[in-house]
């Protein structure tokens, strides 16, 4: 498939003048603009460049309401419940996250469930933002059935996508994962530009395991991390979700025929306030500097920490612009 290469600047007044399109408000419509071009500066380009056409057709069917806004619903010491009012996911998304780390500010911890939400994008995102303001951070979602339990035959569980975000530095130690070994943006993108995945990403027809992305989106069956420990966990977060939120639990997003109404929560932890805050950069580097000096099985690769190659991979974007399906892109100008 032949690439082109795009500049953030032109990517982002793309995704405005077309947000501006489907009636968002104008502050609202560069927010989401930048949150979409700014995961795909990040190399995150099935969060990003290769999602946006889908969020519009979202916005067509109903499912997200250009102009809602989440409302507070509930509130308990350092915990609020919000609904976000099936409002663009990635906006209700940066206003909850802001809010918990103003709950942390001044609880130490603050936590916010959001229901009624829509596809909050890239999960990383949103830990990155926490992390250079100070806070360690984690945040998690659920999502429409697809991905079976261990041992099952149909998908009853969501990839349920999660965070966990640390200062580091000038920087952040983010890691964004979803409970499948491949989200289905990544094994899309696979899909698009005709790649197989690096490692077995799920089942075929057959129940085999398989590295061919477009055999496992026939099937809906991801393969969960960790086999069954993947599998329990998606369970929990998607119980933890729908608990805190009170809003929709997997099940019930998936008697719906696509995803929307989804349960996320957000969680900040202000470090300025633990007793041993000094110490805490030294802690992390000696962690850090032990890990990094593993001996490599490949002489040609090194051993990175959980978000280190974004900053590299948006470096390089910025210089050479970022890289995206030429018939993607036609038809993000189409829209």
């Amino acid at each position: 498939m032949e690439q082109i290469k795009i500049s953030y600047h032109e990517m982002k007044s793309v995704f405005k003048r077309v947000l501006l399109k489907y009636n968002f408000e104008s502050s609202k419509a560069e927010k989401c603009a930048e949150i979409f071009a700014t995961n795909s500066l990040e190399g995150v380009y099935s969060h990003g460049v290769y999602r946006f056409p889908r969020f519009i057709e979202y916005i067509q069917k109903g499912f997200i309401k250009v102009d809602a806004i989440p409302k507070l619903v509930s509130s308990s010491g350092a915990l609020e419940q919000w609904d976000g009012n099936l409002g663009p996911g990635p906006l209700n998304a940066e206003i909850c996250a802001e809010r918990a780390m103003a709950l942390a500010a001044k609880n130490t911890i603050g936590c916010v469930a959001l229901a009624n939400t829509n596809h909050w994008m890239r999960a990383g995102l949103y830990g990155w933002q926490a992390a250079k303001k100070g806070f360690a951070f984690l945040a998690w979602t659920n999502t429409i059935g697809n991905m079976p339990a261990w041992g099952a035959t149909e998908s009853k569980l969501g990839n349920n996508p999660m965070v966990f975000a640390i200062p580091f530095g000038e920087s952040a130690i983010v890691l964004d994962f979803a409970m499948t070994q491949f989200s289905y943006g990544k094994m899309e993108a696979a899909q698009l530009e005709n790649k197989q995945l690096p490692f077995a990403g799920g089942f075929n027809h057959k129940g085999e395991l398989t590295n061919n992305p477009e055999e496992i989106l026939q099937t809906g069956r991801a393969l969960p991390i960790g086999y069954w420990k993947g599998a329990g966990l998606s369970l929990l977060l998607d119980i933890f979700a729908a608990v805190l939120s009170a809003g929709q639990s997997t099940r019930e997003i998936s008697k719906q025929k696509e995803e929307f109404g989804v349960s996320q929560v957000f969680i900040a932890i202000n470090l300025k306030n633990l007793s041993n805050y000094p110490a805490i950069e030294k802690t992390i580097s000696d962690i850090i500097e032990d890990v990094k000096h593993s001996v490599p099985e490949n002489t040609n690769s090194r051993i990175r920490y959980p978000g280190e190659q974004a900053m590299h991979i948006r470096n390089i974007n910025l210089t050479s612009g970022i890289p995206v399906n030429k018939i993607v892109w036609g038809k993000i100008l189409s829209l």
